[in-house]
């Protein structure tokens, strides 16, 4: 198996030196060795590969947002948009579930009801109880999160799997084989702590209280869960 990381994105430069980019992350937590795994920096123009020359693809989330209408960002929804008519198993993660929902038809913008961040709880909605993904998860999960933009209409097609108080498209299937997860099943305790902490000043001038939020920060293995379970799907392909 090959699996593609379409890398949208940095993490930021404090969890780098310890933790690697999100590559690694996503790689660690797929549970897939090095040599299964590549690697294209669409934020950096690099070209990415015709989608029958590879297994499955994962997208990660990005500084950037979807509603910028970047030149690569619309380039990848392009190739989103044909892999996903090929039948290629994808995950998107946070900027690439948006991504993904732009690409098929949905509308992605800022969260009305503001910035979801830390420790959050997912409720599985009932078309999650005989999906491929979510089917294993319990009805209720912690996740770690942080974002501005959600999608705030999902494609025609697509299914709502997912939500928590603040953001209802938290998971979506857009196609048999092609999920998106505003969560971030790659982040450790470390990684959301370390981004709440570059957020904080952000955080606590919207009226929000970063300290309680780092608080309540927590263990995710039921979020984590949904990558091995990716990994496991994609092989099967």
């Amino acid at each position: 198996m090959k699996l593609l990381i379409v890398q949208t994105g940095d993490a930021l430069p404090a969890l780098q030196t310890r933790h690697g980019d999100f590559p690694a992350w996503f790689r660690r937590g797929l549970g897939l060795a090095r040599e299964k795994v590549a690697v294209t920096r669409v934020d950096a123009e690099e070209a990415l590969p015709t989608p029958r020359r590879i297994d499955a693809a994962v997208i990660t989330g990005s500084g950037a947002m979807v509603s910028e209408r970047l030149g690569w960002s619309e380039r990848t929804a392009d190739w989103l948009r044909t892999a996903a008519q090929a039948g290629l198993p994808m995950l998107g993660v946070c900027y690439g579930h948006q991504l993904l929902a732009h690409a098929l038809g949905g509308h992605v913008d800022y969260n009305p009801r503001g910035r979801e961040i830390g420790t959050v709880d997912i409720q599985c909605l009932p078309a999650a109880a005989d999906d491929e993904l979510f089917g294993v998860l319990p009805a209720q999960f912690r996740a770690h999160a942080t974002h501005l933009q959600s999608v705030l209409k999902p494609p025609a097609a697509a299914v709502v799997l997912a939500r928590s108080a603040l953001d209802d498209c938290q998971a979506v299937r857009y196609a048999p084989r092609v999920w998106g997860v505003q969560f971030h099943p790659e982040f450790s305790v470390a990684h959301m702590r370390g981004y709440l902490h570059e957020r904080m000043p952000a955080v606590n001038g919207e009226g929000l209280d970063a300290q309680r939020i780092m608080g309540s920060v927590g263990a995710s293995p039921h979020a984590r869960a949904v990558l091995r379970r990716f990994a496991r799907i994609a092989v099967q392909n």
